[in-house]
């Protein structure tokens, strides 16, 4: 008995990426019934996989398709193990031709890769989401990857930003100094490429400066440092003593398009919080919203009084806060 205790304390480890780890959690939009509750490591992975398939253009199927695959293949956990030579996100296999193990490791190179010939097996997008995964998979057990669409549908929604104001996590900073502006805005990089920030004003160099919203503390109802609201609504992150990125919407938007910018906004809202706890961001601010981390209840609160429907309003920049 006290092995088969074991043994699922092990099975447990390993399908939710390790326990006490401060959660994250996607609820559908509406009625907020179907959710789907997972660890930062895993958010951070999921977040990677939807930049760079978006960064590419692809579709919200492409991107729902390929979350499927990776929670199939490793529970959205770059492993460094698995059936033969097979490794990362996707268990793609280094003698196979897709790529050396380091690269592998790298969830954007992988993410990439699987999306290469993701784009490659003609109709996709009409296909059964088991079937595309796997023609790109191969993998001996085909419909293992349609138990999870559900999840991978939920995800791609809140990723993509579609469904606005729907992912949160607990977002509790690991142990060690603070990130910083420089390492959110290398990060996004990473995953969304160059034109992330220089759409925004920026480059990519380090001698360049970081886009930074002013310092603004305000004091709240409680007492507490919080946010304020600004004429468009947007909202400031309070106190944010030069820790504030600052991105304008226009990446990745048609122009006059006020429900792609809205969408883009949601999705660069929704990466920071996803990355939170490794890249120790503080709050998250867009459309008349705000996250802060460490709250119990993990909710988008409105930043000022006349935005009861904030998650649908697409003004202003998407402000990044850092933790000291």
């Amino acid at each position: 008995m006290v092995l088969l205790s074991v043994a699922g304390y092990l099975t447990v480890q390993y399908v939710t990426g390790g326990a006490g780890a401060p959660g994250c959690k996607v609820v559908a939009s509406g009625d907020g019934h179907a959710t789907y509750e997972f660890t930062p490591e895993q958010a951070v992975n999921a977040a990677t996989i939807t930049a760079v398939g978006t960064a590419r253009g692809l579709p919200e199927e492409a991107v729902t398709i390929a979350l499927a695959t990776a929670l199939q293949e490793s529970t959205l956990r770059n492993i460094d193990y698995g059936d033969r030579d097979s490794l990362g996100l996707f268990q793609q296999r280094p003698s196979q031709g897709w790529g050396t193990p380091e690269e592998i490791m790298d969830p954007a190179y992988s993410a990439g890769m699987f999306y290469e010939h993701l784009v490659e097996v003609p109709g996709y997008t009409r296909l059964p989401l088991t079937v595309a995964a796997q023609r790109v998979q191969r993998s001996g057990f085909p419909q293992a990857y349609a138990k999870h669409e559900p999840d991978a549908t939920l995800l791609a929604a809140a990723l993509t930003g579609r469904s606005a104001a729907t992912l949160t996590c607990e977002g509790r900073p690991g142990a060690g100094r603070a990130q910083g502006p420089d390492a959110v805005r290398a990060a996004l990089v990473r995953d969304f490429g160059q034109d992330v920030l220089q759409s925004a004003g920026e480059t990519v160099d380090d001698a360049s400066p970081v886009s930074v919203a002013p310092p603004s503390p305000t004091t709240g109802a409680d007492g507490a440092s919080g946010a304020t609201g600004t004429e468009d609504g947007t909202g400031t992150a309070g106190g944010s003593d030069g820790r504030t990125v600052t991105l304008p919407v226009t990446a990745g938007a048609g122009a006059g398009s006020e429900e792609r910018l809205g969408q883009r906004g949601w999705q660069l809202a929704h990466w920071a919080v996803a990355n939170a706890s490794s890249l120790r961001i503080e709050r998250v601010a867009y459309a008349g919203r705000e996250w802060t981390a460490g709250n119990t209840d993990s909710k988008w609160y409105p930043t000022d009084a006349g935005s009861a429907h904030g998650a649908e309003r697409t003004a202003g920049p998407v402000r990044i806060t850092s933790a000291r």
